[in-house]
Formats: structure tokens, C-alpha cells, sequence
């Protein structure tokens, strides 16, 4: 067991992480005119966990009497679902809102960008590329695909800005040319093009420059950063960290049970699962009841050791895959982790029963491992083909069962179905397992 050991690193390093929780507050650059600037930076990969973030900054900024909101935006894009409730928020922001696109706004970030009043870019910034891929890596179905080329053109179309481009960014099948989208390539625009059709008013080296050009110098900006537990939200609802968290809890339940009492691994595997709500639960992706049907299908399960059938825990596996599909931000991404998980745990299952068996352990107490052998006095059905043939008398009435007297010794016998009188002679024609067919002899003497 001391591989188990491997297990440790993952969850120390992220409850060290989990202790931070709290410690970023906003950062306060300068004061001036009076004026009150959020800025508010929309950075790696769209999910579920930067809409919490936004959530909380922007309902701050709107408390705070903010005059203005600068978005600084530096993503690769993300998820259509989070990109939709992020979009949502930021269309419902009543303060003057600015998108600031420092690197790239591609994909999802070229969609949230659309929902400021205005979009500057620096001189290296790029925007656009949005079609939508599948998890595995191939193009979205039509399906999907006219819905985000209608959500992008809307969002355009509100900002007053031409729908066509925004379209082209989502649709490759948008014959753009003069804008290095030919049929087949999906629109990406840089700083002078970006200008050149609305979708940008202007290209800034910096947030100084920026907030001179929006005549806020000397403005109080409040820098607002990710807290401890959002980053860690961020982190736990990722694809890959929810495999690695789910796998880890599957190998820890199936390691525990190999062990003697409850030790490392049953507590990775614990502690892997409250991960994973936790993560999903500051993420808003997981509410009181995911809990609730969670801690049910635990119990359960436990119930299941001291009450065996199968049906309670079956129904306890049901309760938990159903709290993890709840919690799901997207339900094929999590069916995805979760057959990974039952992938993994079933390698090291197999694994440990050739190593050990399944009389380690909790195990011992589940699995029957009595032997019934002769030594115990166990004595298996003896085998009497020897009596085929041997002629006797029936001792009883047989209805068809009876008792027959054969070479001195009482036997148990049983006829071919018909009632056999007593004192009638009979010869053993067949022994099947213990049960002895006579059929009676006519005219005959025994």
C-alpha cells in the first residue's frame, strides 16, 4: 500500500490553496477627480468559475457607485454555457462598460467583448476566431453551431455594431476576403481592421492610455482580483482536474476496502469527492440539494455493508452519479470524466485482486470464506452409479417415493412416476445426483 502514498500531493497542495481562501482584496491604484473605475480582467479560459467571479465584481462595482467598468480581456475562449450566463451579467451592468482586449479575445471572449459599450485594443491584440468544437476536438453540429452564429450577430447587433463580422467569426462559410476570411476560415481581426468595421474605437498601449482617452486620468481604479476560492473553483471545474479528482475518489473507495480499518486511501477518496463539490458549489454549479442527494447515496452505500443485496447500494451509486451529472456544467463533458474515473478504478480493481484476492481487508467481512470440506465435516452427495442394476424389494409404498430394501441395506428410492405397492420387486435402473429410479420386476421373487 505504500503507493498510496502518490495520492498525497494532489489534495495537500490544494487544501494549502483552500487556506488562502480570502487573503486578495481589491487593489487601489490612485485617486483623482473623484470618478470610481473597476477594472475587472476576464483572463484564461471561459467557464463556469470566472462567472462567479464576474458575478460578484460587477454586483461590488454597482454597490460601490463605480462611474465606469473596464473589462481587461486575455482569453482563448471556453465554454458556449458560461459564455451565455457571463453575457447575461455583463448585459445587465448598468454602468458605462469598456472592453479592454490586451492579447486576445478569441472564441467566447470575442462574444463577452460584444457586450461592452466599447472595445479598445492594444496594438498587438487580436479578436475573432469563435467557431464552436466539440470535446473532441471536431466540429459542433449544425445545430449548436447556428445557434452561437445567431448568439454572436445579436450580441453584435445590440452593441450597434454590423452583425455580419461577428457572424463571420462563428461561421466560416462567410465569404470575407478583404478581411483574410475567405469561405472556410473563420474571421479573426486585429487592431486597424477591428477599427475599420466598428468593432473597435480605438488601439491604446495601456490602461493609462486607455483611461486617459476615456477623460477618467486620475480616477480611483479598484483593481479587483480572483479570490482564493474562486481560483480554486476555477481550478476543481476544470475537465481534467474533475477526471483526476473522480478517479482519485473511485481508486481510494477501491484501495480502502483492500485495507485494514479506514486509512489514507479511504480519506483521499473523501476528501477528492468534497473537492469536487466544493469546487462546483462556489462555482454556483451546485446547490443544497446536489448535497443532500450526494450524502444520501453515501449512506446508503454504507448501509449496504450491513444490510447486502444490492439494492441499496445500486440505489446509493444511482443517488451520487446522479448529485455528479447536477452538478455538471456541461452533462457529456461530466459523463466523460466519469467514465474515465470507472476506467481507472477498474484497472486498479483488477489490479489488486490478482495481487491480494478479496480476503483483505474490509473485504473479509463481505465475502464469504468458509470452506465446506470433509475435514469440517462437509460431506458432498455420493456418487451410487454402483446400484444400477442391483434388484430388491420396495419396504414402503412408493407415491412415487419410498424406501426399498437392496442386498441387506435400506435405500431411498423413488420410482418412474407410478405408485409402486409394497413388497413389490424392483430393479435400480438410473441414479440421478441422490435420487435412486426403480422400476418393478413382474412375475419375479427377490
Amino acid at each position: 500500500m505504500r503507493r498510496i502514498a502518490l495520492f498525497l500531493r494532489f489534495p495537500i497542495v490544494v487544501l494549502l490553496l483552500l487556506a488562502m481562501q480570502g487573503l486578495h482584496m481589491p487593489v487601489v491604484q490612485g485617486e483623482g477627480t473623484g470618478k470610481l473605475v473597476y477594472v475587472i480582467p476576464i483572463e484564461d479560459e471561459v467557464e463556469r468559475g470566472l462567472e462567479a467571479f464576474l458575478r460578484r465584481t460587477t454586483r461590488e462595482a454597482a454597490e460601490a457607485g463605480a462611474d465606469h467598468i473596464i473589462f481587461e480581456i486575455n482569453t482563448p475562449g471556453g465554454a458556449v454555457e458560461a459564455a451565455d450566463h457571463i453575457g447575461q451579467i455583463m448585459r445587465e451592468v448598468r454602468i458605462p462598460k469598456t472592453a479592454y482586449i490586451r492579447s486576445r479575445a478569441l472564441s467566447a471572449g470575442s462574444y463577452l467583448a460584444l457586450f461592452a459599450d466599447q472595445i479598445y485594443m492594444s496594438p498587438q491584440a487580436t479578436m475573432g476566431a469563435s467557431g464552436i468544437i466539440s470535446l473532441d476536438g471536431n466540429a459542433a453540429d449544425a445545430k449548436a453551431q447556428s445557434y452561437w452564429r445567431e448568439a454572436m450577430g445579436s450580441a453584435a447587433e445590440a452593441g450597434g455594431r454590423e452583425r455580419i463580422y461577428a457572424e463571420a467569426m462563428a461561421d466560416a462559410s462567410i465569404d470575407l476576403p478583404e478581411y483574410n476570411a475567405p469561405a472556410g476560415e473563420f474571421l479573426t481581426l486585429g487592431p486597424t481592421k477591428a477599427l475599420e468595421v466598428g468593432y473597435s474605437e480605438g488601439t491604446v498601449n495601456d490602461r493609462t492610455e486607455l483611461l486617459a482617452v476615456l477623460g477618467l486620468e486620475g480616477a480611483e481604479v479598484v483593481e479587483m482580483e480572483m479570490k482564493a476560492a474562486e481560483g480554486l473553483a476555477r481550478f476543481l471545474t476544470s475537465s481534467l482536474v474533475v477526471s483526476i479528482l473522480l478517479s482519485l475518489a473511485g481508486i481510494g473507495l477501491i484501495v480502502e476496502l483492500y485495507s485494514p480499518g479506514f486509512g489514507v486511501a479511504g480519506a483521499i477518496g473523501i476528501l477528492s469527492l468534497i473537492l469536487f463539490f466544493y469546487g462546483h458549489a462556489v462555482a454556483g454549479l451546485a446547490g443544497f440539494e446536489v448535497l443532500v442527494l450526494l450524502v444520501v447515496g453515501i449512506g446508503l452505500i454504507i448501509a449496504e455493508t450491513f444490510v447486502p443485496g444490492g439494492i441499496l447500494g445500486g440505489i446509493g451509486a444511482l443517488a451520487i452519479l446522479g448529485a455528479l451529472f447536477m452538478a455538471a456544467e456541461n452533462v457529456f463533458a461530466m459523463g466523460m470524466s466519469i467514465l474515465i474515473a470507472l476506467v481507472s478504478t477498474i484497472a486498479v480493481a483488477v489490479v489488486l485482486y490478482r495481487r491480494i484476492g478479496l480476503q483483505k481487508g474490509f473485504l473479509r467481512h463481505i465475502v464469504l470464506s468458509d470452506r465446506e470440506t470433509p475435514d469440517r465435516g462437509y460431506v458432498s452427495v455420493q456418487d451410487r452409479r454402483e446400484l444400477v442394476g442391483l434388484k430388491g424389494k420396495t419396504l414402503t409404498l412408493l407415491r412415487p417415493s419410498g424406501t426399498g430394501l437392496f442386498e441387506g441395506k435400506r435405500v431411498d428410492i423413488v420410482s418412474e412416476g407410478s405408485f409402486i405397492k409394497s413388497g413389490q420387486p424392483v430393479q435400480i435402473v438410473e441414479v440421478r445426483g441422490a435420487r435412486v429410479v426403480v422400476r418393478p420386476i413382474e412375475n419375479e421373487e427377490v
